[in-house]
């Protein structure tokens, strides 16, 4: 029993906690420790439950964002790693969630097989990102210059919801010059000169959700 990997299970729908502990249950090296409803209580559990990977969805609605959650909790010694699990593959949400401490980032339609040896690579300290996932980040890679940076993403993200350079700045803590000058740096980088056509670009892309 000892050699087990200790699992918390957070997701916010009662059938995918369910479906996930019946495959995470056919795998003798695994054992759910704890399953978490929102990204508050797998703070809480993860505190509390000795665990070796907390895997994570990233949406739980109303409250603490998946990525908060996995800085909360990779943020204590000896905490257990985090592997997201979630429906999302947008720039954002995979810089977010690397940004936070995530040891990997798997998509809810990996097979089964994909998903345990995901649970072990994380388990062990390594890395473990869904193919479509480890693309993007190469891509990124590969073309330094025209990525945006996750503060751009941010700043484009808000742009995207309706808000004016003053309001950014307050939501951001940041200068409106500083504002002004990410927004130059995102035209700049998506190749258009307003910012209809830079979220219109940026949704293209899939460089976040709307």
């Amino acid at each position: 029993m000892s050699d087990r990997i200790r699992l918390i299970v957070a997701d916010d729908h009662p059938v995918v906690r369910t479906g996930l502990r019946a495959v995470l249950d056919t795998e003798p090296d695994f054992r759910v420790v704890a399953e978490a409803a929102s990204a508050e209580e797998a703070v809480r559990l993860a505190a509390a439950t000795p665990a070796d990977v907390v895997l994570m969805d990233l949406q739980f609605g109303a409250g603490m964002h998946g990525s908060e959650a996995t800085a909360a909790i990779v943020d204590r010694p000896g905490a257990p790693r985090v592997l997201v699990l979630t429906t999302y593959d947008t720039d954002a949400d995979i810089l977010a969630a690397i940004e936070s401490g995530a040891t990997g980032y798997l998509l809810k339609d990996a097979p089964p097989e994909e998903l345990a040896h995901g649970v072990r690579t994380a388990a062990e300290g390594r890395s473990a990102l869904a193919p479509a996932i480890a693309d993007r980040l190469m891509a990124r890679m590969r073309a330094p210059a025209t990525a945006l940076s996750g503060r751009e993403i941010e700043v484009l993200t808000l742009v995207a919801d309706g808000l004016s350079n003053h309001e950014i700045s307050k939501r951001l803590f940041l200068s409106q010059a500083t504002v002004k000058s990410h927004l130059v740096h995102i035209y700049d980088k998506l190749g258009v000169e307003s910012r209809t056509s830079a979220v219109a670009a940026a949704q293209r892309r899939g460089l976040f959700r709307r």
